[in-house]
């Protein structure tokens, strides 16, 4: 059985079939989901949906894309719905340094890491782990995850989606923390995951979907689910010389002790 570590069901790329699809996945071989929570209105859903399904937990937290109007309202409420017994995680917040000469209205560097320290605050006032976003950050991401970790105790993270060298691995992992891959390491071209995978031990691998994006070759193009998380298991396994089953399983275990469930 496979526990997919971050999703996006409330996304509406999901509308048509949402409860149809979440009834299924245990009987397609998938255990557990997390979904996260990106926006005020998606860490809502998050936990509505947690609420709702008991194989789905939810995460509260603020994308970087999504931070320009913070403000202190915004962590109370997000105090309020991590309360929650299913919340198991501040995320996925971050950094994404991405776009910003196609996009007018995308936070500044200096706004997005404004709230990104006071989410990491959050979580280490009220003991959750967190799900980082990192994209186009990597220097910025990592001197703000080593601070957060040498100054307010942050030791239970989640590199979301990591997509960095393998030198910026082994710095995460240095501080204990867990890495998520997903439908990325099948695409073709992908040296520096396979080389981040070689290096990553077993115990610290999460599988991942983000899901409705990034669906694993030869889906990819399409919506992803949790259901395509086989193949990415299967990828690992070749990589890491283990059987597809012990992936599965190892990951599984992986994921309920950094979620604590």
């Amino acid at each position: 059985m496979i526990f997919d570590t971050h999703a996006h069901y409330d996304d509406e790329a999901f509308d048509s079939d949402r409860e149809e699809l979440l009834k299924a996945l245990p009987e397609n071989g998938i255990c557990t989901v997390v979904n996260m929570g990106a926006s005020m209105r998606g860490s809502r859903a998050s936990i509505e949906l947690a609420q709702k399904y008991d194989h789905v937990y939810g995460a509260a937290g603020i994308h970087p894309d999504d931070c320009g109007p913070m403000d202190e309202t915004w962590i109370d409420e997000l105090r309020a719905l991590a309360a929650h017994k299913k919340c198991v995680a501040i995320g996925e917040i971050g950094l994404d340094y991405h776009g910003f000469d196609i996009y007018d209205d995308k936070p500044s560097k200096e706004v997005q890491q404004k709230w990104f320290w006071r989410q990491l605050r959050l979580a280490a006032e009220i003991g959750k782990p967190v799900v980082i976003h990192s994209r186009n950050a990597c220097e910025d991401t990592l001197l703000m995850m080593q601070k957060a970790h040498e100054e307010l105790g942050i030791d239970r993270a989640i590199i979301h989606c990591f997509s960095y060298a393998k030198e910026t691995a082994v710095q995460c992992l240095d501080m204990g923390y867990y890495l998520g891959f997903g439908g990325t390491t099948t695409y073709e071209g992908q040296k520096k995951l396979t080389k981040v995978l070689e290096i990553t031990p077993m115990d610290r691998i999460l599988l991942e979907t983000d899901c409705p994006y990034l669906a694993p070759v030869p889906h990819r193009g399409e919506r992803n689910d949790s259901r395509y998380l086989k193949v990415v298991a299967e990828r690992i396994a070749e990589i890491k010389g283990v059987t597809a089953a012990e992936v599965e399983a190892v990951t599984r275990e992986n994921a309920m002790r950094i979620y604590g469930i």
